[in-house]
């Protein structure tokens, strides 16, 4: 299993990171540009991403104020899972972002670096958001 990790501290109480990632309706603003045909609800997201596959999530196990599981509610094109771990210090939480995805060597060489900048757009533009 690979796994890629991004992580960012952000200046709000576990709980207000954690009601935001919650809700799959705002991973919209924390995706890239190469992300479209966008729609959600609180517990789904299905997207297309640009040149590569379509892919649709769902909420797995959530732990409040620490958890957030994102799997795939269809076959994705690999096993996937998303996983948001939050670890309060002090009036900020420390938000650490990982991907785990089954790739066989000739995928990793391909989607590793991608999948990589995603995890870190990702982590960088919620830091934007809950400024």
């Amino acid at each position: 299993m690979t796994v890629i990790e991004s992580k960012v501290s952000i200046a709000k109480a576990a709980p207000v990171v954690y009601a935001f990632l919650a809700d799959l309706n705002n991973h919209q603003q924390l995706m890239p540009e190469n992300i479209y045909n966008w729609s959600s609800t609180v517990t789904e997201a299905r997207f297309t991403i640009q040149n590569m596959a379509k892919l649709a999530l769902k909420t797995g196990n959530l732990v409040e104020n620490k958890e957030i599981q994102i799997i795939p509610a269809e076959t994705p094109p690999f096993e996937l899972e998303l996983k948001w771990l939050l670890e309060p210090i002090g009036e900020s939480t420390q938000v650490t972002y990982q991907i785990s995805a089954d790739l066989n060597m000739m995928m990793k060489m391909l989607v590793s670096g991608p999948l990589q900048k995603l995890a870190d757009h990702e982590t960088s533009r919620l830091g934007e958001v809950l400024k």
